[in-house]
């Protein structure tokens, strides 16, 4: 990947660890996902969960809210390789975060959040250096009411900032959602792009294009390459996984708050890869595109 593709490719990926409750109105969230890959026996399955806790601090909407997320990557790899597949079968991360909010004037909030992430194969069953990841975003959101729908709609602008992207600057961030009809409303940005249908308070459907993918540490660095490059000094470190996928999404309220659901689709990019210090690809595991599959229960304030 060259170096102005591999900057687009950071540019949105930077943003799937920007906060949870900038990108969306969800407190919790349960899900499993599915990735059977195309051309392989290989597939990837991913179990993941998330709780925040806002904080009441103030009477004009100041809220801390701390929160914490666990991710379980099961990577079935069967390629035929030159090197032990052995170690990258399953990665796990866990997050840390603490974000802060206050509400500027009737329309402007403003929120910034700090976080760690440990994120590996945990090979050595103890934690390095390299298993941990820094974030940091600060973020303005607009919201305005409109008396004619439940959701008010919100404009949402900020800067994201990762320490696996490789960039030492922050990444901007954009987002627009909008319910323009009783049936109808759409979301313009990064991770997420979508336009949804209401059948009912209880039924809704969309069709979607979203960003997707993991990042993790390799505790026990190896040549990729042992029989035609035995000398070199060029170690897989990391493994990602960069994803765009387009497709379906049907969701049910359980309650106001409470909802189940399920997404499927096909994927536009597909590039699983293996990573060297300086984040640089040095290894393609999967390039082709594939099915998609996601599912999961979640609790919203919205």
């Amino acid at each position: 990947m060259n170096k102005t593709l591999k900057f687009i490719a950071f540019l949105l990926l930077g943003v799937v660890t920007f906060p949870a409750m900038a990108q969306s109105t969800d407190l919790a969230r349960i899900e499993y996902t599915y990735f059977p890959q195309s051309d392989s026996d290989n597939s990837f399955r991913r179990f993941r969960t998330f709780v925040n806790f806002p904080i009441k601090l103030s009477d004009n909407d100041a809220y801390l809210i701390p929160g914490i997320e666990y991710r379980n990557v099961h990577f079935k790899y069967k390629n035929d390789e030159a090197f032990s597949t052995n170690n990258l079968d399953r990665f796990q991360s866990f997050t840390g975060k603490i974000g802060y909010t206050f509400k500027m004037n009737e329309v402007w909030r403003f929120g910034a959040e700090t976080g760690v992430k440990v994120a590996s194969n945990f090979t050595t069953n103890e934690l390095v250096r390299d298993d941990f990841i820094y974030t940091g975003s600060v973020y303005f959101i607009k919201i305005k009411e409109d008396e004619r729908y439940v959701e008010p709609w919100r404009l949402i602008l900020g800067l994201s900032y990762s320490t696996t992207t490789g960039f030492p600057f922050p990444l901007p961030v954009i987002n627009y959602y909008k319910r323009f009809d009783e049936k109808w409303s759409y979301g313009l940005g990064i991770p997420k792009t979508n336009l949804k249908y209401y059948f009912n308070d209880k039924h809704q459907v969309q069709g979607f294009v979203t960003l997707d993918g993991f990042f993790a540490n390799i505790q026990q660095n190896f040549n990729p390459y042992p029989q035609t490059r035995p000398d070199a000094n060029r170690l897989a470190e990391s493994m990602s996984m960069t994803i765009v996928l387009s497709g379906l999404g049907y969701q049910y309220n359980f309650t106001d708050n409470i909802s189940f659901y399920a997404y499927a689709g096909y994927t536009v990019m597909n590039d699983i890869r293996l990573r060297d210090k300086d984040r640089e690809d040095i290894y393609t595991i999967d390039d082709t595109n594939t099915f998609y599959a996601r599912s999961g229960l979640k609790f919203s304030i919205l």
